[in-house]
């Protein structure tokens, strides 16, 4: 995400087909809207929380989103465009070295100034001025232009998520456990989920096609299209559950250092790991914390928040795997988009359910690295993804945390194999 170093960053495939201005407005509104409606139930005090370095405050959030859209749309390609706030640019860059110097990460928190009254004026500013460019046939600047504006859609679609899983981590980091709101599904059956193993279903050998065709928009990390030649292999119908997991913590999962990988068993004494994030036990019964509240942890519902190193020591304490990106994108591919995803206002997973998308995004065994001819982008723009193609691991499918609409089979998102406040989940495989 343009986030710090983590989500898929954006650069808009100029294959894509673009749509006529006024529907682009319109889809422009509706994504603006929504990020400010995401923000409503938080007091200014909870928009400035940044409970650790990775996370962002979501004031921040709002506002390096419009500075995005004034960076690289209105002061390049709206002739006349009056820049909102000069310093805004050291304020909100978010790593963009080519933009100049910026505040550190780890320190946005403590930008109480800007006031949230004036980052909200910042986004009307930015706002208008990119309607007024819009409606200016004169001074749209052309596809390439315009597609920038689609580009920066996806990207605060991204950030979108961010709020959610920032803000969430912020809450849980909050002695008094404060909601920030949403419903969760009843957990009135709570036994333990089926000891039965998900159906796994089974694929031949042989070459397949790997990233995205063109049609439509996309992120650069997505292409160039190239096949690969994957081995027979079996991949779970389903996601991994709580009372699944919870058979692994009882097997002493933790404790037992010939399951993990070599920096996983360092990283779980360092954290002193021994449960999914935001789980505690107490009274003899776990609880997980969700942006609703406190609950009891259902064993049917979909695992979430688990580093790759868990995961990976899950899978190998299973008997499997997990799927590299190429087997699963192999899998998804003509499946239907159906699971979990923000705009249904749970925010939570759900039971687990035979599908490849939502609910948690999935781990996979590969590293984040280009696909075979792939380039950067030249310019500032060329940031979002090449650099980062280093010590991170590949995530597939979205989250409930995710945006409707937003990913699809070919979405690479990549976080360091330690992170877990991102709803992470886990997908098996094997050889078949």
């Amino acid at each position: 995400m343009c986030r710090t170093s983590r989500m898929c960053r954006p650069i808009a495939d100029r294959r894509g087909i673009l749509g006529p201005p006024v529907t682009l407005l319109a889809q422009y509104r509706a994504v603006r809207a929504r990020t400010v409606a995401l923000a409503e139930p938080l007091s200014a005090e909870d928009q400035l929380v940044q409970s650790m370095p990775d996370a962002s405050p979501t004031k921040w959030h709002l506002a390096h989103t419009s500075w995005f859209f004034e960076t690289f749309v209105l002061t390049p390609h709206a002739p006349g465009h009056a820049v909102f706030d000069a310093r805004f640019g050291f304020l909100f860059n978010s790593y963009y070295e080519a933009l100049g110097a910026r505040v550190a990460r780890a320190a946005r928190g403590q930008l109480s100034r800007p006031s949230l009254a004036e980052v909200h004026a910042y986004r009307r500013h930015v706002d208008d001025a990119v309607a007024r460019w819009l409606e200016d046939g004169d001074a749209r600047g052309g596809d390439d232009a315009r597609a920038l504006v689609e580009l920066g859609l996806h990207h605060e679609q991204q950030h979108q998520e961010l709020i959610l899983t920032d803000i969430k981590h912020a809450l849980a980091s909050n002695p008094l456990r404060p909601a920030y709101g949403g419903a969760v599904d009843a957990p009135d059956a709570r036994a333990e989920a089926s000891s039965s193993a998900p159906h796994m279903r089974t694929f031949d050998e042989g070459l397949a096609w790997i990233g995205h065709d063109g049609h439509g928009f996309a992120f650069d990390n997505e292409g160039p299209r190239h096949r690969r030649f994957l081995r027979a292999f079996a991949l779970a119908e389903r996601p991994v559950t709580c009372g699944e997991y919870l058979a692994f913590m009882r097997d002493r999962g933790y404790e037992r250092p010939e399951l993990w990988l070599s920096d996983g068993w360092l990283e779980r004494q360092r954290q002193g790991w021994d449960a999914p994030l935001y789980w505690e036990r107490g009274d003899g019964a776990w609880t997980m914390f969700t942006l609703a509240g406190a609950r009891p942890v259902d064993a049917r519902e979909t695992l979430a928040h688990v580093s790759y190193y868990e995961a990976d020591a899950f899978a190998r304490w299973a008997g499997k795997r997990l799927p590299t990106e190429e087997e699963w994108e192999r899998a998804a591919a003509n499946q239907p988009i159906e699971g979990r995803f923000s705009g249904d206002g749970v925010l939570h997973p759900g039971a687990a359910r035979p599908s490849m998308f939502g609910d948690v995004w999935q781990w996979t065994q590969s590293p984040y690295a280009a696909y075979p001819g792939y380039q950067p982008p030249a310019g500032a723009v060329g940031e979002y993804n090449g650099k980062f193609m280093c010590n991170q691991m590949v995530l597939r499918g979205g989250s409930c945390f995710t945006p409707p609409g937003h990913v699809r089979s070919t979405y690479r998102n990549f976080f360091p194999p330690a992170a877990r406040w991102q709803a992470s989940g886990i997908r098996l495989a094997r050889d078949a």
